[in-house]
Formats: C-alpha cells, sequence, structure tokens
C-alpha cells in the first residue's frame, strides 16, 4: 500500500510523495522547493530516495540541488530531452522506457506529453498518473514551447488510460479552470455539481487532487474537443481547432 500525499510549496504547487507505511523511503515528484520536501520528510521520519520530474520549469526543479545535498544517495530521473536545462539529474528516460524502483516495488511507464514544455513526459503506474503539468483538472497546460496540435496528441496519450486512472497534477487551478469551463459549457450538470465540491473543500483548505480521469472526460473542456456539439457551438469543425481555440481563449480569460 502507498500513500501519496500533497506537500504544498509556492503559492499553487503540490510536490507529490509517495510513501510506503512500512519502510523509511521516500519518492517525490517535482519538487520544486526543498525546504518543505524537508519538512515534511522530518515530520514522517523519512528518507529521500528518488526525485521524478516531469519538465525543467524552476518550480519543479528549483529544490534538486539541494536534495542532492542532503540525501546524496537520491537518484534523480527526468526527461532525457530537457537534461540540458535540469542540472541534477542522474538517470534520462524517454517516451516507452520503464522506470524500475525496487525499493518501493513499483514500475512506471514513461509518457511523452510535449506542449507545456518541449521535452516534458508523465509517469504513469496504474491507477496512478504524475502529470506534471500537461493535464490538470478543468484544464491543461498552457502552450510555453509546443504547439496546440502537439498539446492534443498528447492528452490523446493519457485520454486512452483507464477511467478509473487517478490524476495527479502540480498545482491547484481547479476552482480557476472551472470557471473558465464553465464559460464553455454553461450547463454541464457534472461541471456545476464539481465546482460546489471543489468549493467545499477549498473552504476548509483540502486539496480538489487528485482528480479521476473519468471525472475529467465529463468536465473538462480540453478533453471534450471531439464533441461535435461542442465544434459546433464554437464553429469549428475539428478537435484540433477547437481545442486550438479554447486554448487561446483561456489564455485571455480573466475571470
Amino acid at each position: 500500500m502507498f500513500q501519496i500525499t500533497p506537500i504544498a510549496a509556492f503559492e499553487d504547487n503540490y510536490i507529490w510523495a509517495l510513501c510506503q507505511p512500512d519502510h523509511c523511503y521516500c519518492l517525490v515528484v517535482d519538487p520544486g522547493d526543498a525546504d518543505a520536501v524537508e519538512q515534511f520528510l522530518t515530520q514522517q521520519n523519512k528518507q529521500l530516495d528518488t526525485i521524478l520530474i516531469t519538465h525543467h520549469h524552476g518550480d519543479h526543479t528549483g529544490g534538486i540541488a539541494k536534495l542532492r545535498q542532503r540525501f546524496p544517495a537520491v537518484n534523480v530521473i527526468g526527461p532525457a530531452a530537457e537534461h540540458a536545462y535540469i542540472p541534477g539529474l542522474l538517470q534520462l528516460v524517454d517516451d516507452g522506457d520503464t522506470v524500475q524502483l525496487p525499493t518501493f516495488g513499483l514500475q512506471l511507464e514513461v509518457i511523452s506529453v510535449p506542449g507545456h514544455t518541449s521535452g516534458h513526459i508523465a509517469y504513469y503506474s496504474a491507477p496512478v498518473l504524475f502529470c506534471g503539468d500537461t493535464l490538470f483538472s478543468a484544464g491543461c497546460g498552457r502552450l510555453f514551447e509546443g504547439t496546440a496540435k502537439q498539446m492534443w496528441q498528447s492528452l490523446q496519450k493519457l485520454i486512452a488510460l483507464p477511467d478509473s486512472t487517478l490524476i495527479y497534477c502540480t498545482h491547484e487551478y481547479t476552482l480557476s479552470n472551472i470557471k473558465f469551463a464553465l464559460t464553455v459549457e454553461p450547463t454541464n450538470a457534472a461541471l456545476i455539481e464539481y465546482q460546489q465540491r471543489c468549493q467545499a473543500l477549498r473552504q476548509v483548505q483540502l486539496p480538489t487532487l487528485p482528480t479521476t480521469l473519468a471525472l475529467e472526460k465529463q468536465i473538462n473542456p480540453f478533453l471534450r474537443c471531439d464533441d461535435t456539439a461542442l465544434q459546433t457551438r464554437w464553429r469549428v469543425n475539428s478537435a484540433v481547432a477547437l481545442f486550438t481555440l479554447l486554448r487561446a481563449s483561456k489564455d485571455q480569460y480573466k475571470g
């Protein structure tokens, strides 16, 4: 049995910590803030064994150097395509690779998901998906380096996973994403109900994550671009065209 815990960092980041109750080792995903990780490890009496990196942005990688100093034996795994931008990587992985984590009795599949950055990757071991800044609840990542077509293709890889997949993304953007999603589908009953549920969670400082792929298929407009009714409403005739339009609209959205 694994326990996956969000470590809050900066304004809205989550650094995911994977631990097992019966041993002292811990894995963290995208540790932008070393101090937050160290505080968690001290509280839980755990030792850092592995770091997983999804992409090169500083709020996901900024803690690597300090954590390697504190835990010299830690393995740091990340995208081969972005190794030049991520000092401290020790194991480079790419699409289709399998990450073996014998300490945890775990294997992770590496999935290439370019769009937010050109070499972004996700890690999957059923039912868990660590997807960085590619897929958010009710949203998706901005296109800093990739194209809309690339991001849509990346999301198709994630949509193909089982509906039971638990999506551990790295930002608490859910409520703001829902506001935009409601401008796309204002009568989506599942989305309206989800907004109420997430508002209740945030009022008591609880995370809205993880979410499930099954739910995201119902409420996330960026996963619903093949819906012909949505295409008709937005006056486009393909999923890629709708995704491109929605992503550009979200970039300008001030709600």
